[in-house]
């Protein structure tokens, strides 16, 4: 039994998430709260603590707290708490299409 878990010791722990791939390339974080962040990846650890350089944060709608707007504001270099991160994302081929579920006015479902 000590021989196992010695053995099980000197295995090299698999990474579950490999950020390396996104170093020194452009990403977006989200945060639990609704925070959205885009920066250039310069670090990481094992917890998911993050270091973005030349970040922007998205700003909130006003009106819809949900909501994300297009503006943002420059948050420069900045370090992101790994427990308060919900997604990580490559800003590469990222973009916003068209819903396809959305029903237009005058439609009726089932039709």
């Amino acid at each position: 039994r000590l021989r196992g878990r010695a053995r099980m010791a000197s295995q090299k722990k698999a990474i579950v998430l490999d950020m390396s791939k996104y170093v020194d390339k452009s990403v977006r974080v989200k945060f639990m709260g609704g925070r959205e962040v885009v920066g250039v990846l310069k670090g990481y650890d094992a917890l998911l603590n993050l270091v973005l350089d030349e970040a922007h944060e998205y700003l909130k709608d006003p009106t819809d707290a949900y909501r994300l707007l297009d503006e943002t504001r420059p948050m420069g270099l900045m370090v992101c708490r790994g427990t308060s991160i919900m997604l990580v994302c490559p800003t590469d081929g990222l973009e916003e299409i068209a819903n396809p579920f959305l029903q237009e006015e005058g439609e009726e479902e089932g039709q």
